[in-house]
């Protein structure tokens, strides 16, 4: 009876120790559920203890992770079917709201607001749009908007879930209608090339056109320069010219004031000393000096003889 009873407690023992004891990874939190009910525990990483048989046990990932959605299908406004391959969701559960999280989704909370909502959100994008804008003109805004409608309802509904950023490949489209868009792509990538070529022969031209302008402006420069170094000299010489004509002027009329003095005085000199005896002197005086001297009834004035030397 001792035997049996001490093998009962080392069955017992056993899986108590082997379905009881657990561990948590690091990154993860353990749930609990007792009779179907989820418990209010939460367990951090480490090593843990439940009851085997009536407690059930999982853990769930409060560390960033990428839920990848595949194959999803959608129709243009224009009624054209195109697939998307893949869309990458990147989120996290913060640790803080896992059990009420849990509670209201189950630990597959991401099919509801993730794998589910992202069908739906892309199929209500390409009904809402042309294939043109889906593949080309609105695909690059994709991205963004599919992160902003998961978070806003999450926000509303599951704020334990945040989304940080949502990667979408291209879709795949019709191959005929593949081969257009190349097309269209292969004359855009033309006329742009042409539209560049163009712009670079004007920017050239406009180079030339600046560096002709400089040139002129240079040599305009330079002629103006020279313009008024010839005009400064010409000033100059001119300057010079009247200074020395002034100095002339003033010379000569220093000279010639000085004759007309010389001249004012010996007329001066001349009017005082020109007196009647002095007349009357150098009258007699020059008699004296003639070789001959007529006198006569018959000639009636004086005859002075002017072949003498």
């Amino acid at each position: 009876m001792l035997n049996y009873i001490i093998g009962i407690l080392i069955f017992v023992t056993t899986t108590f120790v082997f379905q009881g004891l657990h561990g948590v990874r690091e990154g993860y939190v353990g749930v609990y559920w007792r009779g179907g009910a989820l418990l209010g525990q939460i367990a951090q990483p480490g090593f843990h203890t439940k009851i085997p048989y009536i407690t059930s046990f999982a853990e769930v990932q409060v560390t960033v992770q990428t839920d990848a959605v595949s194959g999803i299908p959608c129709g243009t406004s224009g009624g054209v079917m195109i697939n998307f391959d893949k869309v990458e969701v990147v989120n996290r559960l913060k640790s803080e709201l896992v059990y009420h999280t849990i509670r209201n989704y189950t630990v597959h909370y991401d099919k509801t607001w993730i794998f589910d909502k992202i069908h739906h959100e892309i199929n209500q994008f390409c009904s809402s749009h042309t294939l043109q804008e889906v593949y080309i003109t609105l695909f690059d805004t994709l991205d963004e908007h599919l992160k902003k409608a998961l978070q806003d309802d999450c926000n509303v509904w599951a704020p334990g879930i945040e989304i940080i950023s949502v990667r979408v490949t291209k879709p795949r489209i019709p191959e005929t209608i593949k081969r257009n868009f190349e097309e269209m792509e292969a004359e855009k990538t033309k006329l742009l090339i042409a539209i560049e070529s163009q712009r670079v022969a004007e920017k050239e031209a406009e180079t030339d056109r600046k560096q002709a302008t400089i040139a002129a402006q240079k040599h305009a420069e330079v002629s103006r320069i020279q313009m008024d170094k010839e005009l400064k000299e010409e000033t100059t010489k001119k300057e010079i010219s009247s200074l020395q004509d002034e100095m002339h002027l003033a010379k000569e009329k220093s000279f010639s004031d000085a004759i007309f003095y010389k001249q004012m005085k010996e007329a001066e000199s001349n009017e005082a000393l020109l007196t009647k005896e002095y007349l009357e002197y150098m009258h007699i005086l020059s008699l004296s000096n003639n070789t001959k001297v007529y006198f006569g009834d018959k000639i009636p004035n004086l005859f002075v003889d002017k072949t003498r030397n």
